[in-house]
């Protein structure tokens, strides 16, 4: 009866700071702030710093990789741990310190299904000066242009449609239906597109069929 009562729950231990070490370690490190003895206290954190290396021995002679152990040390022992430590010690402030937000872009095409490249693409084509190498680049926008269309719309699409988006998206640079240009035919890209589709299903198949069991 007196061992049941002498037992410890997780509820009533104090938390864990770093708990992938364990309640062992957190043990040691809080053994180690109680010593008085400064020597003492030094050899202690020591030992802790070798058995903390002695986990990832790949990384326990690496200079940074010390470093970030004996960070992990003061933050064992929320930073009351009084020890001559070889590299500067991190104040609890900085570590706790949040990162800046990053910066995003916000884009809103209104044609979402184009992507964000397409726009990309039609901006650098119209610095390009007037010639055959821009009249090849406006082309392969529109036919990409025609791709994405079909990949997230319906089966088929007029090639007046990707030329008025295309005149609008590049603020009326870029027209191509008075040029009478033919774009690659719908029912290209969704053969190749259901090519693409049985591809994958024949290696997924495969896949499965080598992972089954045999008895």
């Amino acid at each position: 009866m007196n061992l049941v009562d002498n037992l410890e729950y997780n509820t009533e231990r104090p938390p864990l700071h770093i708990p992938e070490y364990g309640r062992h370690f957190q043990k040691m490190v809080d053994h180690a702030v109680s010593i008085t003895d400064r020597d003492e206290r030094n050899k202690v954190a020591q030992s802790i710093i070798s058995v903390m290396g002695n986990l990832q021995p790949h990384l326990r002679d690496v200079p940074d990789f010390q470093h970030k152990l004996w960070d992990q040390l003061f933050i064992m022992s929320d930073f009351k741990l009084d020890v001559d430590s070889p590299f500067p010690i991190t104040s609890k402030e900085v570590l706790q310190q949040r990162p800046e937000p990053l910066e995003y872009p916000q884009n809103f095409p209104k044609y979402r299904f184009y992507g964000n490249n397409i726009k990309r693409m039609i901006d650098v084509a119209v610095k390009w000066d007037k010639g055959d190498m821009r009249d090849g680049l406006e082309y392969a926008i529109a036919n990409h242009m025609k791709k994405c269309y079909l990949n997230w719309n319906k089966d088929s699409v007029e090639d007046a449609v990707i030329f008025a988006h295309l005149k609008e998206l590049s603020d009326g640079a870029i027209d191509l239906a008075p040029d009478g240009e033919s774009l690659t035919d719908s029912g290209q890209f969704l053969r190749n597109k259901a090519q693409k589709s049985n591809r994958s299903h024949g290696k997924k198949s495969q896949k499965s069929s080598r992972n089954r069991k045999r008895y």
